[in-house]
């Protein structure tokens, strides 16, 4: 009774464990390598799978999700012999689960090993400056250094993200000595095109002010020449004038009256200024105001003399 009673706990452990590789549910995300006999039969997607067992094998569980492989820090040297301390972070999504299996032994160890790899080389062919200020264009070059191989593989590579580029300390030194510089350079260079825009703008407002000062002076000139002429010319015919009137009747009694008249305000005008002065008056001084009309009593007869035509014999 005993031995039948264990018998069939032992069949139904037997059968337990035969339903349990018979039917597999793969997760949402996954995909499983099937393993017949030692040989690759077939990949299980999500869901409900029923295998032969004992003969069927899950070798490998995969997921089709995207994994992050960290890229761990290393010192790389640049073209002009600079270390930096570089490390990265990639993207990488199966897209053959059989080759992922099989094309390589470990294929998240190998992603990262040929990330490292890839990073020296591209970041070795660029100087300092252009290493630090360079991501997108490292960034590009690795993804084309990387997904040929990570083909084989039966891996896409999504992306890939530099996430710290640090010189060496003795470096940092040196660039902060050099951007300091490079700041003063620009100050200086400043301050000296500030000042040679100053003195560009007195020049050029010197410059203005004598032409403004030149052009004056020349319509001054023009101006004090023009009155200069039209004096003249006044004073030319005013004389003119004052010959006519000589030369008709009641002319040189007009020009006596005139001279008197002139020679009395003139004496007045001498009189009324506030300055000190001495005045020689003549003693006669009816006679010399005769003695100015006699004048021009003379000055008329001459211009009556000069207008006359000569006399033929």
């Amino acid at each position: 009774m005993q031995t039948g009673l264990f018998a069939i706990v032992i069949l139904l452990i037997v059968v337990l464990v035969t339903l349990f590789k018979c039917v597999r549910i793969v997760p949402q995300g996954q995909q499983w390598i099937v393993e017949r006999l030692g040989k690759y039969r077939v990949t299980l997607n999500a869901g409900l799978n029923i295998l032969i067992p004992y003969i069927d094998n899950v070798a490998y569980k995969l997921s089709t999700k995207d994994q992050m492989f960290d890229i761990p820090t290393q010192e790389v040297i640049t073209r002009d012999n600079a270390v930096v301390s570089v490390n990265a972070i990639c993207f990488v999504k199966i897209a053959d689960p059989q080759k992922a299996a099989y094309g390589v032994e470990n294929f998240e160890i190998a992603t990262v090993n040929l990330g490292m790899t890839s990073l020296r080389a591209t970041i070795g062919k660029m100087d300092l400056d252009e290493s630090l200020s360079s991501r997108d264009v490292i960034k590009g070059e690795l993804l084309m250094a990387m997904a040929d191989q990570m083909t084989d593989w039966g891996l896409i590579m999504r992306s890939i993200e530099i996430q710290d580029i640090n010189p060496s300390a003795s470096m940092q030194v040196a660039m902060e000595q050099q951007a300091a510089a490079e700041r003063e350079r620009k100050a200086i260079e400043t301050r000296a095109a500030g000042n040679k825009r100053a003195a560009i703008l007195e020049a050029e407002g010197v410059k203005q002010s004598t032409i403004l000062k030149a052009e004056a002076e020349q319509e001054a000139a023009t101006r004090q020449a023009a009155a200069a002429i039209s004096l003249a010319e006044g004073t030319r015919q005013a004389n003119q004038l004052l010959a006519d009137s000589v030369s008709i009747a009641g002319g040189q009694s007009a020009l006596n009256y005139q001279l008197a008249a002139r020679y009395v305000d003139a004496l007045s005008a001498l009189s009324t200024s506030n300055n000190s002065k001495i005045i020689a008056m003549p003693a006669d001084l009816a006679a010399s105001i005769g003695g100015l009309v006699n004048a021009g009593a003379a000055l008329g007869s001459g211009s009556e003399l000069a207008a006359q035509p000569p006399r033929h014999q």
